[in-house]
């Protein structure tokens, strides 16, 4: 991120290259402005497959130990329709089905889903998934949400979440209609 000038870059598949020449390649390459609200244009990929930034959707630690997450979470699905719905500009799926999810496609835990249960960071995380949801960014393992790396996060308080069912989750309609690919 380059503050200075509010710019965003990202990569999909960055790998370094020590021979002949040692340098840097990556499969993709994304510039956001960030003192602009535009989407990609549709049709367009960024460093996910949604056409999204993947920066804004990551769960950072030190949001989280502030005790809040005020945002969606980026969130990856095994299988995705062929389709996306806005936020989102592009799509990767595997199927026509209807019933697999579009990328762009919001999800939220449900508001009576209990999270007494949860603790810490856990908690956090959960009640950010209820309050802004998660949104569909690639394919990937089912229901995995992408953090920062950091070494503070504790990983037992974090499986606390996947006790939550895909089942306490409802779709949040979007007035922005689905496209095929």
């Amino acid at each position: 991120m380059d503050r200075e000038h509010c710019k965003l870059y990202e990569l999909y598949r960055a790998f370094y290259v020590a021979m002949p020449h040692p340098h840097w390649n990556a499969d993709s390459g994304t510039e956001w402005n960030l003192r602009s609200p535009a989407r990609r244009p549709d049709g367009w990929t960024s460093a996910d497959a949604a056409g999204l930034p993947i920066f804004p959707g990551l769960v950072r630690y030190d949001e989280v130990a502030s005790g809040h997450l005020d945002h969606a979470i980026r969130v990856t699905f095994e299988s995705t329709r062929e389709a996306w719905v806005h936020p989102a500009s592009h799509c990767a799926g595997d199927t026509s089905d209807p019933a697999a999810p579009p990328m762009g496609l919001r999800l939220r835990l449900k508001s009576g889903y209990g999270l007494g249960g949860f603790s810490g960071p856990a908690k956090t995380i959960a009640l950010a998934m209820k309050r802004y949801g998660l949104i569909v960014a690639d394919n990937g393992s089912n229901w995995f949400f992408s953090g920062s790396s950091d070494r503070r996060w504790n990983d037992g308080n974090l499986n606390q979440l996947k006790r939550i069912p895909g089942s306490a989750f409802e779709v949040v309609k979007s007035a922005a209609r689905v496209r095929s690919c």
